[in-house]
């Protein structure tokens, strides 16, 4: 009885401190307001922000970090997006269908259309240099780790735009501090650590895929008039006739070039086309398909996860002498892992529709977003290890019990994380 009493009192101390936590951050609806593009979700370009950090408790120091992040911004994934507006703004021009405001798009597209057709999906100078700040605010943010110097591990997925966002990463962090040791590894051997999905890990795993989130059951109740896209082909095209594609297959096209822009550096590029208030007014639902595609593989990522453990394990024990442990991958690990371990409360699973931009935004998995377990050590011997979680450089919450969030309890951490991975649903 007693185990219970005080299990209930942790349980409802965690809610209570979770809440007031979330009780000093602004909902999603006002952060659409004060950044409109926030609307973009993946696609939103990270920004370094100066959050405010609470102060570790007295006596204590970092000493290590863990950190996940997805590569910087980078030009559109699939090449049939540039060819497929380069051939309908083509079409449209030469039978004289374009509006002035269609035209001036037009100009501006084919003035840097090869530079995109040669880009697709490399990394950007906007992401490379997204990696760079992130790198110099880590180590500002926490200089007992670095400033004597140590050894470093950094691991990214095969793909080029994560090798070059770790590369862009890793040389700051040597600018900041030549005494920096780093090994940089893009490797079959290492991907369990990244992108465990990968057809090339030798490593294969058989967790559940595709699990869907509660609130599909009740996805209709939320109805958002599609009116933008209807603006965009009246204020593309003065006629669509004969036009090569369905209307709503182009209207897709052109929000996704005109979100991807700003990671390239060509905003402007649509002007009088689309606003980025316009694309806030439909934020809602298309939040609502993010969450499913992180939700369905969130088992996936056990490994990245058991990872982070077995790492911070060997450098608390004192079986790896490293400072820090840098991973570079996709969204596609990075969302579903935020989920797998709930932070600020992605794993909720709400029912309600409407409740679900409470607990995940996708503008959190966007271009460059990142994942921070920071380490602090006590100076008197036998004192826990606490650890903080920091989402894009945010102080954020877990499922974890604590009576001193921002900060976890290593063993806590270590114990509730193990189970989670052990108890998987069955497929």
């Amino acid at each position: 009885m007693k185990r219970s009493i005080l299990s209930v009192a942790t349980t409802l101390l965690f809610l209570l401190t979770a809440t007031i936590a979330w009780g000093q951050r602004l909902s999603a609806i006002d952060q659409l307001k004060a950044d409109p593009r926030k609307a973009y979700g993946t696609d939103y370009p990270y920004q370094v922000v100066d959050y405010k950090m609470t102060a570790a408790p007295k006596g204590y120091k970092p000493f290590y970090i863990s950190h996940y992040g997805r590569h910087g911004s980078r030009y559109y994934w699939n090449a049939t997006l540039y060819r497929e507006v380069d051939s309908l703004l083509s079409f449209a021009h030469k039978r004289h269908q374009l509006t002035p405001a269609g035209e001036a798009f037009y100009e501006k597209f084919k003035a840097c259309s090869q530079e995109l057709a040669t880009g697709v999906s490399e990394l950007s100078d906007v992401g490379w240099q997204q990696h760079q700040n992130i790198a110099r605010k880590m180590y500002n943010s926490f200089p007992e780790i670095f400033e004597k110097g140590g050894n470093v591990l950094a691991i990214s997925s095969l793909q080029g735009r994560c090798v070059i966002s770790m590369a862009g990463f890793c040389q700051e962090l040597v600018q900041c501090n030549p005494k920096l040791e780093i090994r940089e590894q893009s490797s079959r051997f290492t991907l369990d650590g990244v992108v465990p999905t990968d057809g090339q890990n030798p490593i294969k795993h058989n967790y559940p895929r595709n699990i869907k989130p509660r609130y599909e059951k009740n996805k209709d109740k939320l109805k958002i008039d599609e009116v933008l896209r209807d603006k965009i082909i009246q204020r593309l095209f003065t006629s669509t006739d004969s036009l090569p594609g369905r209307l709503q297959h182009i209207s897709s096209n052109m929000i996704n070039l005109y979100t991807s822009l700003p990671s390239i550096g060509h905003e402007g590029m649509m002007e009088g086309i689309i606003t980025d208030e316009e694309i806030a007014a439909e934020w809602e639902r298309d939040n609502l398909g993010s969450y499913s595609w992180v939700f369905g593989p969130q088992y996936q990522t056990i490994p990245i996860l058991q990872d982070i453990i077995k790492k911070a394990e060997g450098k608390i024990n004192g079986s790896n002498d490293r400072i820090a442990d840098l991973r570079f991958g996709h969204d596609t690990m990075l969302g579903p892992l935020t989920v797998l371990m709930g932070i600020n409360g992605a794993d909720i699973d709400p029912e309600d529709p409407f409740e679900v931009k409470n607990c995940y935004q996708n503008w959190e998995t966007c271009k460059a977003s990142n994942l921070q377990l920071i380490f602090y050590r006590s100076n008197k011997q036998g004192d826990d290890i606490l650890v903080k979680c920091l989402l894009n450089g945010e102080e954020s919450t877990l499922p974890v019990p604590t009576n001193n969030f921002p900060y976890y309890k290593w063993s806590d951490f270590r114990e509730f994380y193990t189970n989670r991975c052990a108890n998987v649903p069955e497929k």
